[in-house]
């Protein structure tokens, strides 16, 4: 029979226990000294991503960039998998990491960019006092660079506290993700959690993103010479011109939808009465039930002919659906806000009128997963020649990621 331990004994061992359970949990202060030590390493990774042409399409440069992130993630310890992105050009690259816990996190964001072949070679990346400039340095390769190395500290930790943590990367955002938006939707179904990794252009966090639809609008007439027998024709674009006046009013303020005519088409020849005009609308929109009233309002109106003998039509074809507001992605920007403000930074909750990947993941109704937009880097001027990051934004942001996973798999 053993012998029972004297109190001191006791009193050690307890005292040894906690010491390692503070040794397993870094304090706020200690996991972002860990990211501002990892912040020249992560401009190293931004400068050798930013420093290849990987505009959408880009064969070349998508392929050089994926066979790169591929070793990555396999370095880091991930089963890598590439899947094809057709109709797009380029693979979506899907990393996954095993743990020990009990919550599935996705992290997301796009390799492709804006710019044409060449542009690197005109406008290298560089820093510039405060700032980090280059084609894509911001949309979204700084969120690339955000994702790969804040697993690396998360590896560093020895931390494995969550079930199942997948990267995801995808070349073709900037064209609508024709080819990734499929595994966007399924692979975010399995998780708990998705975090998004599109620039913020201010320290902030998105809540909600604007669905992008596209309206058509067709006007049937009748051709005939202008000159000798006008009056036997019926002018499409006349009546084009009359529906886009009456269509102007289609948005909603209220909820935040508009609906803007951007490109019209009508003839061939100036001699010639048009018998066929078109236009199309973009169209912006957060609220779900949008699309229908859009829909239907439109085509109430085309009925209203000015021309006789006409035929108008309206169609709304969708397109990236919105991150709504929801009660699970706003809970998780509170939890945001609070690992801030641990290490004295404030993050701010926005609603975006642009519309991202995030719309993809996103289940409408349902609290999982819950999502999270603009986790990447802040920066401003994307698509110019001026895009750039906020450097003092990079250290912050890697420690949000890292504390985010920590607390959110307890």
């Amino acid at each position: 029979m053993p012998l029972p331990r004297p109190p001191h004994a006791i009193a050690l061992a307890l005292l040894i226990a906690c010491t390692q359970a503070t040794a397993a949990q870094p304090s706020p202060q200690d996991l972002l000294k860990q990211a501002q030590g990892e912040q020249a390493a992560y401009l190293e990774t931004l400068k050798s991503l930013v420093s290849v042409d990987t505009g959408t399409g880009t064969e070349p440069g998508l392929e050089q960039v994926s066979a790169a992130l591929v070793q990555r993630l396999e370095a880091l310890g991930a089963q890598v998998q590439t899947h094809s992105a057709k109709p797009s050009v380029g693979d979506n690259i899907v990393g996954t990491f095993k743990g020990t816990g009990s919550k599935d996190f996705l992290l997301m964001v796009h390799y492709d960019t804006v710019f044409v072949p060449g542009t690197v070679a005109k406008r290298p990346f560089r820093v510039d006092g405060p700032r980090a400039y280059g084609p894509g340095v911001a949309d979204a390769k700084g969120g690339v660079a955000m994702i790969l190395h804040a697993l690396k500290l998360l590896q560093q930790q020895e931390f494995k506290g969550y079930r199942t943590l997948t990267v995801l990367f995808n070349p073709d955002e900037e064209m609508g993700s024709a080819g990734s938006k499929q595994i966007i939707a399924e692979l975010a179904r399995k998780h708990d959690y998705v975090f998004s990794y599109e620039p913020p252009d201010k320290d902030a966090v998105t809540v909600a993103t604007n669905g992008i639809n596209r309206l058509r609008l067709e006007v049937k007439g009748r051709a005939s010479h202008a000159g000798s027998a006008p009056e036997e024709g019926r002018n499409a674009l006349t009546e084009l011109a009359h529906q886009l006046l009456q269509l102007n009013d289609l948005g909603d303020a209220s909820k935040g939808t508009t609906v803007n005519w951007t490109l019209a088409k009508a003839g061939e020849k100036a001699n010639i009465i048009p018998a066929l005009a078109t236009a199309e609308a973009d169209m912006r929109y957060s609220d779900l039930s949008e699309t229908d009233r859009v829909q239907s309002d439109a085509q109430r109106i085309v009925k209203k002919l000015l021309v006789a003998d006409t035929q108008a039509t309206v169609t709304v074809e969708k397109g990236r659906p919105p991150l709504a507001r929801n009660d699970a992605s706003a809970k998780l920007a509170q939890t945001a806000q609070q690992l801030y403000a641990k290490v004295g930074h404030k993050i701010e909750p926005i609603a975006m009128r642009f519309g991202t990947d995030a719309g993809y993941a996103y289940v409408p109704g349902s609290d999982k997963p819950a999502v999270l937009e603009t986790l990447g880097v802040v920066g401003a001027g994307l698509h110019g020649d001026d895009e750039y990051i906020e450097l003092n934004s990079v250290a912050p942001r890697l420690y949000l990621t890292v504390a985010m996973i920590r607390h959110l798999a307890q």
